[in-house]
């Protein structure tokens, strides 16, 4: 499956949510733009968790393109596009990997976000390109954790190092890094707690993560990685914000976007986190852990919705 149809499958519920509350909106014939469309379009995009910001922009470009004429929906389809992807540029390359020596990626998020799965999920997508890879459990506070993530180290073919319950984390990482030198491994993911007592706890423990790391690889952790859970659509940013600062996050991977009608959270991410997403969760599967493109994303967000309306469709 190729990844625009990969993004059409996971973005199925946010689709039916566009097609019956933005598409809809406009009769066969087209529709006239006035402050009454442009204010059930604003709303009908903020519902999507795309946030306010992005929604009021869009809308905007909208009104100085069209208002006052008589418009088809193809037409306004193509301007949300242009709008979202231009949003949504950024680097192509999902992973910064390091020039010698093994990289190095760290890995955040709250319990309950889909980080254990996600960081299954990228191991296999690097093992896959030929890639060795080992996994540090540094979420050593919830038992279940580390021996879910030595369950998926064992199936995919990757190295994995853990330690005692309620052992540092920090020792974790530094020993999983140092068997990356060791053994001449591609990639180290490391993973951390996902709940601790206070932020200042929490900012404590994963700078001396960052430092017990350096101190064998002073550019390392290459990337440091933000899973979001898309289901929780905004709120989701607002529990993980922290994080961001906490490990000088360099990309999100938005989890479980398949389970959510809040695709827009994407474009909220952006806005409010300022950082790409960098991988999105599609689906159950190991394969269906996609690198984010955002042509890719926004044409499969309106795939289904571009159909012309029925001419009862709306009213006006």
């Amino acid at each position: 499956m190729g990844l625009f149809d990969q993004f059409k499958q996971g973005l199925k519920k946010t689709t039916r949510l566009l097609k019956t509350d933005v598409r809809d909106l406009f009769k066969s014939e087209g529709r006239l733009v006035d402050e009454i469309l442009l204010e059930e379009l604003l709303e009908a995009l903020v519902l999507t968790d795309m946030g306010f910001k992005p929604a009021q922009a869009i809308i905007q470009k909208i009104g100085s393109e069209y208002r006052g004429r008589v418009v088809g929906w193809d037409e306004v389809l193509e301007t949300v596009k242009t709008e979202l992807k231009s949003m949504l540029r950024q680097e192509d390359s999902p992973i910064c990997f390091a020039e010698q020596g093994p990289t190095v990626i760290l890995v955040a998020g709250v319990n309950g976000a889909g980080k254990t799965t996600s960081i299954a999920k990228l191991a296999k997508r690097m093992i896959d390109d030929g890639k060795s890879v080992v996994l540090g459990a540094g979420d050593t506070f919830r038992a279940a954790a580390v021996e879910q993530l030595s369950i998926w180290a064992d199936r995919i073919g990757a190295k994995f190092v853990k330690g005692d319950p309620g052992t540092d984390p920090a020792s974790v990482a530094y020993r999983a890094v140092e068997t990356a030198i060791k053994e001449n491994i591609d990639i180290c993911i490391v993973d951390t707690a996902g709940r601790l007592q206070t932020q200042k706890n929490l900012m404590q423990e994963l700078e001396k993560i960052r430092r017990s790391i350096a101190k064998q690889i002073p550019d390392a952790p290459h990337e440091s990685l933000l899973v979001i859970d898309a289901t929780t659509g905004q709120n989701g940013i607002s529990q993980t914000t922290h994080f961001s600062d906490a490990i000088a996050c360099t990309g999100i991977v938005l989890a479980k976007l398949d389970g959510s009608a809040k695709g827009g959270v994407v474009v909220a991410i952006r806005e409010q986190v300022g950082v790409p997403v960098k991988f999105v969760g599609l689906g159950e599967k190991f394969d269906d852990l996609a690198a984010f493109s955002p042509v890719d994303y926004v044409d499969a967000l309106f795939a289904d919705v571009s159909d012309e309306p029925s001419i009862d469709a709306s009213t006006s």
